[in-house]
C-alpha cells in the first residue's frame, strides 16, 4: 500500500531516486513507526510523514516523524554519534556516498511524562538532542548542550530527590490542552521567545495536564544525546533520568506555565 510520506529533495539527493520512489510505493516503508520528534506513534498509511535522514561519513539512518513534528530533512551527524542517536530513533541503515555532507545540526526530541518526586506527581518535559550541540559560531566535535543550559540558570542533578528550582523568565507554552513551546527570556528584556517549539502542538495525557495546572509549572530535565533514548513507558524514563543524574549528564529546572 502507498505510504502517506514527505521525502524532501535533499532526502532525496543522498537516498537516491530508486529509494525514494520504494519509499513511496511502501516498499521500504513501515506502517508504523515512532515520531523522531515527539516520539510517538505514527503511522504512515493514515497520516502525512516526514522522512528524516540522519547521516554520518560513511553510513545513514533513515528515521520517520510526523510530517506536523518535523519536515523532510537531512541532518549531519559524525559516525560516532550516529550510535548514539539511533538510540533515539528508529529507521534503518542505507548506503550513503561518502562525498555527500551537508551541515551539521541537532534536532531536540521532546518526551512528556509524569516524574515522581518527594511522593508527589509532576508534570516533566525530557530534551535530548539527536546530535551533539556545539556553541553558536563553532566548530569541533564537542557537546556544550548542558554547559550552555547551565549558563542559562539550569541546575546540574546528581537525584531526583527534590524540585528543581524555579527558572525564571522561562515558561512552557499550552493551549487549548496541548503543549505548543518552551520559551525563554527574549533580548534586553523583550517578549519571550520560543526555545523549543512544536511543528504541530503535542498531546499530553489528561494526568499530565492535571497535574500541570495543579503546580502551575512543568518540570524540565536535559541531558545531551545518546543519555534518555526513546523509553516506551514513565517508570522506563524514570530510570532513564535516574542513570543520567548519577553520570552527571542531567541537568533541570522548573518552568512556569503558560496557558491552560
Amino acid at each position: 500500500m502507498p505510504r502517506m510520506l514527505d521525502v524532501s529533495d535533499e532526502v532525496r539527493a543522498e537516498i537516491g531516486n530508486e529509494e525514494a520512489d520504494r519509499l513511496l510505493a511502501g516498499e521500504n516503508a513501515p506502517g508504523s513507526y515512532d515520531c523522531t520528534s515527539c516520539r510517538t506513534p505514527g503511522d504512515s498509511e493514515h497520516e502525512r510523514t516526514s522522512t528524516v535522514l540522519f547521516i554520518g561519513e560513511e553510513t545513514a539512518v533513515l528515521a520517520f516523524a510526523h510530517a506536523g513534528c518535523l519536515p523532510s530533512q537531512v541532518v549531519q551527524v559524525t559516525e560516532e554519534q550516529l550510535q548514539g542517536a539511533v538510540r533515539s530513533i528508529s529507521g534503518d541503515t542505507v548506503d550513503l556516498e561518502p562525498d555527500k555532507i551537508v551541515p551539521e545540526q541537532a534536532v531536540l526530541g521532546v518526551t512528556s511524562g509524569l516524574v515522581l518526586i518527594a511522593g508527589e506527581l509532576h508534570p516533566a518535559l525530557v530534551v535530548e538532542p539527536t546530535a551533539p550541540v556545539v556553541r553558536p559560531g563553532t566548530t569541533g566535535a564537542g557537546d556544550d548542550f548542558l554547559p550552555l543550559l547551565i549558563e542559562q540558570g539550569f541546575m546540574p542533578l546528581s537525584e531526583l530527590s527534590s524540585v528543581p528550582p524555579v527558572q525564571h523568565g522561562w515558561s512552557v507554552l499550552l493551549a487549548m490542552g496541548q503543549l505548543h513551546a518552551v520559551l525563554q527570556p527574549g533580548a534586553h528584556g523583550s517578549q519571550p521567545v520560543a526555545w523549543w517549539q512544536a511543528h504541530q502542538p503535542l498531546q499530553v495525557t489528561e494526568g499530565w495536564r492535571a497535574a500541570a495546572n495543579k503546580h502551575q509549572q512543568v518540570l524540565m530535565f536535559a541531558a545531551p544525546v545518546g543519555s534518555i533514548g526513546r523509553q516506551p513507558r514513565e517508570d522506563l524514563l524514570r530510570d532513564a533520568l535516574d542513570k543520567a543524574a548519577a553520570n552527571g549528564q542531567l541537568v533541570g529546572a522548573a518552568l512556569p506555565l503558560a496557558g491552560t
